[in-house]
């Protein structure tokens, strides 16, 4: 009989380790991903090779964080609404700074235009490090006519502009290395605090628009509503675009998993919020806090038991912002594009002479 021989045992080879210079993973994934890979190596799509040792994957955050800084980003949002709801001062006390315009009420002396005018002022500010090219889009004249019949028109004339504006620029055969981004990625839609209903006004331009861009209903001035009255006409508001089949931003069509879902729940389940704005303030408790003063107290603007102007920061900036620029890009433009195509045989050259060169002069 002869003998087993032991199989040879190999040393195992040694393991690089992670370069001092890198910082722990921001993402979350650990240096060594043991055998939950990316599915490399042939092992199915829900395994993967395991890592012998540190290879820099997760510094891709890192660079991509460095790119972003150096460049800067685009952001677009128009406010729509009546005189007098506030929209610029929101605005502002939302960036914290004067990016919008002064005012878009009317002095005496001063005509109400007769057509919606688009008015378009940008301003690059700067946080930490990070540039962003922040345009404000107001539509003076909306809604301030005895007539407020189709005066939506110009509005979504403008925002399918600025998508025709972008197209044209990518079906060009030597186009920029960056094409410069006009749309508009959000639209915040300013509702009067009557405490009773939506206008046919507020329906019928919501209903247009909200195919076309991202649309963010706020309830205007809520501190003229009483604790009772701005929940029963959340809800009434809530049940009326509801009820004209209106989907407004975050669409839940649009949630990519569970998690986005029970994220956009909660924040569907508390629009429109109620808010108030201001970019004055006052002394509260010993801090400097923005505010409007009353005869019975100080209304803060961030503070959430007063209005939910902290809850509409929160989500329009710190955790939707770039969702609102991928859902534009991805759905809004995308369809435009699609039909623009289409319409246009896919073959021949878009016209270089566009409605949009007249707006040039608002830019």
């Amino acid at each position: 009989m002869s003998e087993i021989v032991p199989p040879e045992v190999r040393p195992k080879p040694a393991v690089p380790a992670k370069p001092s210079h890198v910082g722990p993973s921001s993402t979350g994934i650990p240096s060594a991903l043991g055998s939950q890979g990316s599915g490399v190596g042939g092992h199915g799509s829900g395994g993967g090779s395991a890592l012998l040792g540190y290879i820099g994957i997760d510094t891709i955050i890192e660079q991509m964080r460095k790119k972003t800084m150096k460049t800067g980003f685009d952001f677009n949002i128009m406010v729509v609404g009546s005189s007098g709801l506030g929209k610029s001062t929101l605005v502002n006390t939302l960036f914290k700074s004067q990016v919008s315009r002064k005012s878009s009420g009317w002095s005496r002396d001063e005509k109400i235009p007769k057509t919606v005018e688009i008015k378009a002022v940008s301003h690059v500010i700067e946080e930490g490090g990070v540039k962003m090219k922040l345009t404000v889009i107001d539509t003076p004249g909306f809604g301030d006519q005895i007539n407020n019949e189709n005066c939506w028109e110009p509005i979504s004339k403008y925002i399918n502009e600025q998508y025709e504006k972008f197209l044209k620029e990518e079906v060009n055969i030597a186009r920029k290395k960056r094409i410069p981004d006009t749309r508009v990625h959000c639209c915040l839609y300013f509702i009067c605090p009557t405490g009773h209903s939506l206008r046919q006004l507020d329906t019928e331009f919501m209903k247009h628009l909200s195919r076309v861009v991202n649309i963010i209903p706020v309830i205007a001035k809520s501190d003229t509503l009483t604790v009772e009255e701005k929940n029963e006409f959340k809800q009434k508001v809530r049940k009326e675009l509801e009820i004209s089949g209106i989907e407004f931003y975050p669409q839940k069509e649009f949630d990519e998993d569970l998690e986005d879902k029970s994220d956009n729940d909660k924040i569907r389940e508390a629009m429109p919020f109620a808010v108030v704005g201001s970019d004055k303030e006052y002394q509260v408790n010993g801090k400097r806090v923005l505010g409007r003063k009353t005869p019975w107290g100080v209304v803060e603007v961030e503070n959430p038991n007063h209005c939910e102007f902290a809850q509409l920061r929160d989500f329009l900036i710190r955790s939707h912002l770039q969702d609102l620029k991928e859902v534009t890009h991805n759905i809004h433009y995308e369809t435009y594009r699609a039909k623009r195509l289409n319409d246009n045989g896919g073959l021949h050259p878009i016209s270089s002479a566009t409605p949009s060169d007249t707006q040039e002069s608002n830019l």
